[in-house]
């Protein structure tokens, strides 16, 4: 049977002939014709190919093949009213649902690793699916192909039927292989300059780390240029100085064996923001996911103070 061709109207008429098991009186109960009702009944029996009610004697009934099917369709067409009728329910531990977020490689390291770890015990059914920020992410949301998206703000201009909340500030750290012996437990605004630098990039745009150097004239000796996922392991065994993001730097730096200290010039901080839907924003899965990035974030306080990583 072809389910594009069942009109969910044949069901209603269904049950309510077989409750009636009368044309007549199932015509009035759905207030339609009778004319009308024996035109559904006919399509009943093209679409069953079954006679749907036999007459004995001065009374309808229901055939073999219709009695079985009452309970099944009555069942159906009562979840199928509880479906639009009752507000839709989110149990993280039980229900099985797929998320697609989308996030750089840092943003990922700072708040969505954390929340895969969570995951394994808070919500085992949930499935999540984590994406790159692609140019058209706003389109993509709009979609209902990613369910959320965490981006530094300002990006693009956001319209009225996104939801966006800051999810966390990150401030910078200076970074350095922790065996660097040009280094010690402070840096100057001299010394920096005077290191060879690792820069971050984005792409084709300067990174904000990069457009306030130049806006507060930091001298830096440049002599790589890479992404900030690649940024802290580059640094191994050289005299390199970077700045990274501290939450990105405390994750890896123990792995990548760096030594962290506060900046020596003042610097706004990394910020990231998700941007979701407001189609999305009542659904209580939606609603739960977007929670459980606050709260991780909430929990989550990076330092600027240096760290010791050994």
């Amino acid at each position: 049977m072809d389910l594009a061709h069942v009109d969910l109207n044949l069901l209603v008429a269904f049950d309510t002939l077989m409750v009636e098991q009368n044309v007549t009186a199932a015509a009035r109960r759905l207030s339609v014709g009778q004319s009308a009702m024996s035109s559904t009944l006919s399509r009943l029996r093209a679409l069953l190919n079954d006679p749907v009610l036999e007459r004995q004697g001065r009374t309808m009934v229901p055939t073999p093949l219709a009695t079985s099917l009452i309970i099944p369709v009555r069942e159906a067409l009562a979840r199928f009213n509880s479906v639009l009728t009752e507000p839709p329910t989110f149990t993280a531990d039980r229900d099985r649902r797929s998320f697609t977020v989308m996030a750089s490689e840092y943003a990922a390291l700072a708040v969505i690793q954390p929340l895969l770890v969570e995951l394994r015990h808070a919500a085992p059914h949930v499935e999540l699916r984590i994406r790159s920020v692609s140019t058209d992410f706003l389109d993509e949301l709009t979609a209902g192909i990613v369910d959320l998206a965490v981006i530094p703000p300002g990006v693009v201009p956001i319209a009225d039927h996104f939801g966006q909340k800051q999810l966390y500030s990150d401030p910078y750290v200076v970074a350095v292989d922790e065996a660097n012996p040009l280094v010690g437990d402070t840096m100057t605004l001299e010394q920096f300059s005077s290191l060879p630098y690792l820069a971050s990039s984005s792409g084709h745009d300067d990174t904000l780390v990069e457009t306030q150097l130049d806006s507060l004239g930091v001298a830096r000796r440049l002599e790589v240029t890479t992404g900030f996922g690649l940024a802290p392991f580059l640094l191994r065994d050289t005299q390199l100085v970077a700045l990274l993001p501290a939450s990105l730097a405390s994750t890896v730096g123990a792995g990548a064996r760096l030594k962290l200290l506060e900046p020596p010039m003042q610097l706004e901080p990394v910020i990231e923001t998700m941007v979701w839907s407001t189609r999305n924003s009542e659904d209580p899965g939606h609603s739960w996911l977007r929670g459980q990035l606050i709260d991780i974030a909430a929990r989550r306080t990076w330092s600027t103070k240096p760290v010791d990583q050994r």
